[in-house]
């Protein structure tokens, strides 16, 4: 059976099945804040500096959901946009590909393009643990234009509409790279501000003033149009970090939010 066979294993996240177990097991103690969300951002940097970020986002979705997860996230290595449609492997077993839903998106297959991108991997185990059930719909975007956000939003509309699918939406982004920490908390945070209220345009707006690094901002920006169009009326900041806060070097962080769309 083809597969998309684990990249990252080891080095974002433990290999050994019970070790990742026990890890996702602590991350999600305590994450219970009461939202369904119908869309989130999800970081993807290694666990020891993300994973409860991460685990903070997904809480916001019910354990029992066994719909669609449209994951979304960029392509780091400069492939265009393009969906996979083989099963994921992680250490706790194969997340399956809702094949109908990926073929119903009309989207280049490019498994190659998958290979060794981390922006998705990082977020199959935290599925693959929570939502056993549950299947995915990989995606990675290339042009993270606001024009290509805007048309991939309405290409996951209407393939919800034409497949009938229960579907939450999952972006994949960090935010500021390799800044000061106060410099990303200041961008960071104004950014997300513009979130509150789904106003991508302000979003889009905010992240050219500042200069904000942040990789998954077409992700972003798709994940909220999407779920603006489905009924969503707000996006809740749940958590913020950086790399310094596990490091202890505030010099150089990179940024980290978990947010709900709901």
């Amino acid at each position: 059976m083809d597969m998309r066979p684990c990249s990252v294993a080891g080095m974002f996240y433990p290999a050994e099945p019970r070790h990742l177990e026990q890890l996702l097991e602590t991350f999600f103690e305590k994450r219970a804040p009461g939202i369904d969300a119908r869309g989130i951002v999800s970081p993807h940097a290694g666990y020891v500096y993300s994973g409860e970020t991460g685990a903070c986002a997904f809480s916001t979705i019910p354990p029992d959901f066994d719909g669609t997860f449209l994951v979304v996230g960029p392509s780091h290595r400069g492939y265009t946009t393009c969906a996979s449609a083989v099963p994921w492997e992680t250490p706790l077993g194969i997340v399956d590909v809702d094949k109908e839903f990926v073929d119903a998106l009309e989207l280049t297959i490019d498994e190659a393009a998958h290979q060794n991108e981390h922006s998705l991997e990082v977020q199959m185990p935290f599925i693959k643990y929570r939502f056993p059930r549950a299947r995915v719909a990989p995606i990675l975007m290339g042009d993270q234009s606001y024009r290509a956000a805007a048309s991939l939003a309405e290409q996951v509309l209407r393939t919800i509409e034409r497949t009938g699918r229960d579907v939450r939406i999952v972006a994949s982004s960090d935010f500021s790279h390799y800044v000061p920490d106060e410099v990303a908390r200041k961008q960071d945070l104004a950014a997300i501000d513009a979130l509150a209220t789904l106003d991508i345009p302000e979003f889009y707006r905010r992240l050219q003033e500042s200069g904000a690094t942040v990789c998954g901002y077409g992700p972003i920006a798709t994940m909220c149009m999407a779920c603006r169009a489905l009924g969503a009326t707000r996006g809740e900041l749940l958590r913020y970090t950086t790399s310094g806060d596990a490091t202890g070097d505030f010099d150089q962080v990179v940024g980290y939010a978990a947010i709900a769309v709901v």
